[in-house]
């Protein structure tokens, strides 16, 4: 204790371990493998910093995030220990030397991104010295059931035999307990210690409201007026960021972020926000990473977010003081029509990869054959192509020429798809639910050591301290029903929901929309309490819910129920299958999906010369990282970037498939040859 004690003041400047730190740093020490998940800005990282210092040697930190390696690396050199990283952003030169101070011993730290471990004799290197521990940051993106499933980090897994006996500690902020138990399988730590904690938040107020999207902007701009500053307003796509930053800008110092923006115009806003000079950011999920402001006190959501995780990780940037504040999400059920359309967009059907399989042979064939002999769109057969290649079902080298894989990628991809609309249920189940909000979030990431009670804080548990929310007396018909429900869970408690509709309200023609709504009123009345059940069925999880009494319900009567005060009821919802909703796309939904400002572009008028000259850089990047050149670059997008001719990095940003991580490695080459083409 003593030693650790001095290690973590004199190394790191701390006086004390933040809860839960120690038994982590103790069970790692000790040589035993770990899998550490707590939300952000609860200190994982120690966990790894300390214990390799204590093992005496170097620790190998594997992390997908340039932008967070680069920040960990500059923390640690700035008190005085040896950290390095190797990624794609460095030269070939940095690349020699740090891998000779690595072998040298002359290390503590050396931060990788995991393809590095695909780079042929990169592995044998790190194996002449093995470190004396490993930690796999965002372990979640070794999971296909993570948020954030990335191919590449299943070179992780495959490798990490070789680096042995070091012990292996997996952290991340969102693990769900499916991803926990994947993850320890992927990195073969199936022993590992699990520290699943602190997910609950005590000062964080949780309000959730279906709501137009017509009435959000007004609402937020009220919200940000009345319930404090500074705030973080996220929004779904990157037009509604350009237009509500715009608006807030009338009575607020705000601005806009997003992934489109120049890298010092996101610089700026990132900046400015965190010294204080600005007080709203209006942003898309871009925002967020590395951003540990610890005084903002409302954070807005204006649309539903994809996952859990996400949502959880984005109201937990809110209140790190300490301090009471508060986290909003606006909803309505159009939003998750459009995640739909994304999803089936993004995730074509098993047909369509099963038609590219059947056409592959054991002997290599070119992509362009294979799609000619397929007939499918290019954009279509591009994205079943990528999916068939991630689940294993296509082999492909760099020039993209393919072979046929694995037949199991079918059960696996259809497994992926269908869990990907499972996530969006789940979110969808959280804001109709009715019980604690921040106990659902505990539930949801296993947490291990939390008492279970409810927040005392959310619009569930305190309805009249909501600043959204408005509310009325309830009818005589509202209280009819209501009375039912109640009668009806006197004579059986803890029935599920279908049939306490079912048995209370059939003769009533109440449809189930509003049965829920009076539900929820019911539950924040403290009358009853609605909780999460699952059975299984043909191999498939079925979740519902079941509603029970409280002692406040079983007692009450009319008096009681008339006293309770609704809020306004939801817009009425068509009833529609997954398949009929794929029909009712809307126009307006459509335009949601087009590609950015470079639609207009007939990528035909793409020079070949330009063509030809990106494709032959594309290759020469995707052999030195042995993966296939679409991997770098799609043929869409380099045609689009062909036709658009950007000449800086924001004409760059504004081409459909570009982003900021693409940008930052490839962007300076890729506005070169640019360049060079228009000579």
């Amino acid at each position: 204790m003593k030693t650790l004690d001095n290690l973590l003041q004199t190394a790191f400047g701390l006086s004390a371990f933040r809860p839960y730190q120690e038994a982590v740093c103790k069970t790692v020490i000790e040589g035993k493998d770990s899998l550490l998940v707590m939300p952000t800005g609860s200190g994982k990282s120690l966990c790894y910093q300390l214990p390799g210092l204590a093992r005496n040697g170097t620790t190998l930190v594997i992390s997908p995030l340039i932008a967070l390696m680069e920040d960990q690396v500059a923390k640690l050199k700035e008190v005085g220990l040896r950290a390095e990283r190797i990624h794609s952003g460095r030269d070939k030169g940095s690349f020699q030397s740090i891998s000779s101070a690595y072998v040298d011993g002359s290390l503590d730290y050396l931060f990788i991104a995991p393809e590095r471990l695909g780079v042929p004799g990169f592995p044998e290197m790190l194996a002449q010295r093995k470190p004396i521990l490993i930690a796999v940051d965002e372990a979640h993106c070794i999971s296909h059931w993570g948020h954030d499933f990335r191919p590449d980090y299943r070179l992780v897994g495959q490798r990490i035999p070789q680096l042995r006996p070091a012990p292996v500690i997996a952290l991340t902020a969102t693990a769900t307990p499916l991803v926990q138990n994947d993850i320890v399988t992927q990195l073969g730590m199936e022993d590992a210690e699990r520290f699943i904690h602190g997910f609950r938040r005590t000062n964080i107020a949780v309000e959730v409201l279906e709501m137009r999207p017509s009435l959000r902007r007004e609402t937020v701009r009220r919200v940000l007026r009345d319930s404090g500053r500074p705030a973080i307003v996220y929004v779904p796509t990157r037009k509604e960021s350009d237009a509500l930053g715009r608006e807030l800008q009338e009575d607020f110092s705000a601005a806009a972020y997003h992934a489109g923006l120049a890298a010092a115009e996101r610089e700026r806003v990132q900046t400015e926000f965190l010294s204080g000079t600005l007080d709203v950011v209006v942003a898309t999920v871009a925002f967020g990473m590395g951003v540990d402001k610890a005084n903002v006190r409302t954070v807005i959501h204006t649309a539903l977010p994809g996952t859990v995780e996400a949502y959880y990780q984005e109201i937990g940037r809110a209140g790190r003081d300490g301090d009471s504040c508060r986290a909003i999400l606006l909803h309505s059920y159009a939003d998750r029509r459009t995640h739909e359309f994304f999803h089936d967009r993004d995730y074509p059907e098993s047909t369509a990869l099963n038609k590219i399989f059947q056409q592959l042979e054991t002997t290599a064939q070119s992509k362009d054959d294979v799609r000619e002999r397929v007939g499918m769109a290019t954009e279509t057969f591009d994205r079943a192509l990528e999916k068939l290649w991630v689940h294993g079902g296509a082999r492909l080298d760099p020039e993209e020429n393919m072979s046929q894989g694995s037949a199991d990628w079918k059960e696996i991809y259809q497994s992926q798809k269908d869990h990907k609309i499972g996530q969006l249920n789940q979110m969808s189940g959280y804001a109709d639910s009715h019980g604690c909000r921040m106990l659902h979030l505990i539930e949801h990431f296993g947490d291990l050591t939390d008492s279970g009670g409810p927040c005392g804080l959310c619009d569930v548990c305190v309805p009249d301290t909501c600043v959204v929310r408005s509310s009325r007396q309830t009818t005589p018909d509202e209280e009819s029903v209501m009375s039912g429900i109640l009668e009806g869970l006197r004579e059986r408690n803890g029935i599920s929901t279908g049939q306490l509709h079912r048995g209370t309200c059939a003769d009533k023609g109440l449809d189930r929309r509003s049965f829920e709504w009076l539900l929820g009123g019911l539950a924040r009345a403290g009358l009853l309490r609605v909780s999460d059940d699952s059975f299984e069925k043909e191999g498939s999880v079925i979740r519902f819910q079941r509603a029970h009494l409280t002692r406040e319900g079983y007692e009450a009567g009319r008096d009681e129920v008339a006293s309770i005060k609704l809020t306004e009821p939801p817009a009425p919802k068509k009833k529609t299958s997954r398949t009929r909703a794929k029909r009712d796309v809307t126009p307006k939904q459509t335009i949601l999906a087009k590609p950015r400002r470079d639609a207009t572009v007939v990528t035909e008028k793409a020079s070949p010369e330009l063509v030809n000259a990106l494709k032959a850089w594309r290759l020469t990047e995707a052999r030195n990282r042995e993966i296939p050149a679409f991997r770098i670059l799609s043929d869409r997008v380099l045609r689009a970037v062909a036709a658009a001719r950007p000449e800086s990095e924001e004409d760059l940003l504004a081409v459909s498939g570009i982003g900021p991580a693409l940008t930052r490695m490839f962007g300076e080459k890729i506005l070169e040859i640019v360049r060079e083409a228009g000579k």
